[in-house]
């Protein structure tokens, strides 16, 4: 992958989210077996399922802090994550942050068939 686009795939996610709510958000993108690093707010990257999730995917977790989160320019205007997060989305925010300096969200945030998580991809040119 040296040189090639790297892809960090961010995630929003209730407390009742399961590994398998983040694992399904992760597929919907059609996009799971490029990703290579996945994100999200620090106080979320220390709930058990994510810390489970990303053991099993062997990938490494880019936690996002609030500040850093809420200057992200997000696809999604979602009320309610702007009152609880200061973002439109957490989920397309926290690949944005993770993905670093010139990335874009590759889609949308998606969400998982339980309505428990979301997830969004972002892109930036490699290494």
């Amino acid at each position: 992958m040296a040189g090639g686009p790297v892809i960090v795939a961010g995630f929003g996610f209730r407390a009742a989210a399961t590994v398998d709510s983040l694992a399904d958000a992760l597929a919907r993108t059609g996009a799971a077996g490029s990703v290579a690093a996945l994100a999200t707010l620090e106080d979320k990257a220390r709930g058990e399922a994510f810390r489970t999730f990303a053991a099993a995917l062997s990938l490494p977790v880019h936690p996002v802090d609030a500040k850093t989160l809420a200057r992200q320019e997000t696809l999604t205007r979602s009320d309610a994550s702007r009152i609880a997060r200061g973002t439109g989305s957490v989920a397309e925010a926290s690949a944005l942050a993770a993905a670093g300096q010139g990335a874009k969200l590759m889609a949308k945030r998606v969400i998982s068939g339980d309505g428990l998580a979301t997830c969004a991809l972002a892109e930036r040119d490699g290494p």
